[in-house]
């Protein structure tokens, strides 16, 4: 399963900081690159609640559940404060 880790960039702090993640489905790829396609979900999803929508940036990664995903996919988005419950959920560190 393909996840993007949703960051933006803090300048003061010369870091990204973690502001959520997007869980992608393959078919909404649409022949558009992973970057791309991730870039503009994340910018339509949390772009509204940022200063500067053009800060944010994606890093893709492939994330390897056990069991039932659709839980997953079918929310799709979720929030900086989700992402501890998920973690525990999956097995998979996605809070760095």
């Amino acid at each position: 399963m393909l996840v993007y880790k949703v960051y933006y960039k803090n300048y003061e702090l010369k870091k990204g900081e973690l502001i959520g993640m997007l869980v992608e489905r393959r078919h909404d790829l649409r022949g558009m690159k992973q970057v791309e396609t991730g870039l503009r979900w994340a910018k339509s999803t949390f772009g509204s609640t940022m200063k500067d929508e053009k800060n944010i940036f994606v890093v893709p990664n492939e994330l390897k559940v056990e069991g039932d995903t659709k839980w997953l996919t079918d929310k799709g988005v979720f929030t900086r404060e989700e992402l501890p419950g998920i973690a525990n959920v999956v097995g998979q560190e996605l809070m760095g």
